[in-house]
């Protein structure tokens, strides 16, 4: 059950963030794209049967904390595949193991200084979410501003190798929230950055 409830909401993030990076790329509303889907967002931690969000939280929900939307966090480019396929086992904060496929790595260009975080893909998802591209990560907000188990941004495998990596749509693991029932990966020592990302979704206390 709580492996279910976690691949359930991890999915339903994905679809959200799967829409509006595409939104954001291909509009000049990206600001107001991005503010939606946090309104989206909100409403769907009120209604979902599944919410990560504890029913006695509910009551006094007013939305989740978010750093204000700045798009020199939005970085376009490609995935370098790795040659050969490895397999890494993701610690879960509950001890698990969840098994993922080293897919490749984004680099981006942050203060003059280039970052590189892994991919990968969930293999418990595959193969119905075969084209699910996971990063979880952690950066020098985390334990401060942002969760402190990192974290977590979606994409959708592209045939054209075109990828839109925008971290104000970071967003925290469903066990951010005070529930007991989740499995998250836990962002692994290479996609632990020293920079700050003071983008995407702050840290939610109830």
């Amino acid at each position: 059950m709580m492996m279910k409830k976690s691949i359930y909401f991890l999915l339903g993030c994905f679809l959200w963030l799967s829409l509006f990076s595409a939104a954001v790329a291909q509009s000049d509303g990206g600001v107001r794209a991005i503010e939606q889907q946090r309104r989206e967002k909100d409403k769907s931690f009120l209604t979902e049967k599944d919410s990560p969000l504890p029913d006695n939280a509910k009551k006094n929900f007013r939305g989740l904390p978010y750093f204000p939307v700045n798009l020199k966090y939005r970085f376009e480019g490609g995935i370098v595949r790795h040659r050969q396929s490895e397999t890494l086992d993701l610690i879960a904060s509950d001890g698990r193991e969840r098994k993922t496929l080293r897919y490749g790595y984004f680099e981006f260009n942050r203060e003059g200084k280039i970052h590189r975080l892994q991919v990968y893909k969930l293999l418990d998802l595959v193969p119905k979410y075969r084209h699910l591209l996971f990063i979880p990560f952690m950066d020098a907000t985390c334990g401060r501003e942002s969760y402190g188990g990192g974290r977590y941004i979606d994409l959708e495998e592209r045939s054209d190798n075109h990828y839109v990596v925008d971290f104000n749509l970071a967003y925290s693991p469903s066990c951010a929230y005070g529930k007991k029932d989740y499995s998250c990966p836990i962002p692994p020592a290479e996609n632990r950055l020293t920079t700050r990302i003071e983008a995407g979704e702050k840290n939610w206390i109830y």
